[in-house]
């Protein structure tokens, strides 16, 4: 069966994943360092990983495997999901794939690079919208199809 991951640290589209996952009856674990509240559905656990940058994408990357989902905005995350056979997602909805993983993962580098020289220099993220939740709910009933096929073979 395949199972949702949620790399839950600032994830906004939670609410939307519990809905796909609800429709198509999948586990569902909602993984952080704290701060969570308790979710009454039987699908879902929640899961508080000891304090530290990566406990959260540790505690998935272990996990995940062929044909379950993450969700998450991580690329070094979505990285070891791919490299596990299990496929990830952003949450305006743009999947991660083997074909795109390496320009993102080179992208995050560079970046970090132009941060670090220019420290005062820093941008911001564009805003969440409807759109990108719209986005989300669309890509995320595709993976889940995908997936599944993915788990039976």
């Amino acid at each position: 069966m395949t199972v949702i991951y949620i790399d839950a640290d600032a994830c906004p589209v939670k609410s939307e994943t519990l809905r796909v996952a609800d429709r198509h009856k999948l586990q569902v674990y909602i993984v952080s360092n704290g701060g969570m509240r308790p979710n009454p559905h039987p699908l879902v656990e929640i899961v508080v990983v000891d304090a530290g940058a990566d406990e959260a994408d540790i505690w998935i990357a272990d996990r995940v495997g062929q044909g379950d989902i993450c969700i998450t905005g991580d690329i070094p995350l979505a990285a070891k999901c791919l490299e596990n056979g299990g496929r990830a997602l952003r949450h305006n909805g743009d999947a991660f794939t083997q074909q795109n993983i390496g320009n993102q993962l080179a992208m995050r580098d560079l970046m970090n690079d132009m941060r670090a020289a220019d420290p005062f220099h820093q941008g911001r993220g564009k805003l969440f919208s409807k759109a990108d939740r719209s986005r989300f709910l669309d890509a995320l009933e595709r993976e889940v199809r995908a997936a599944q096929k993915d788990k039976n073979g």
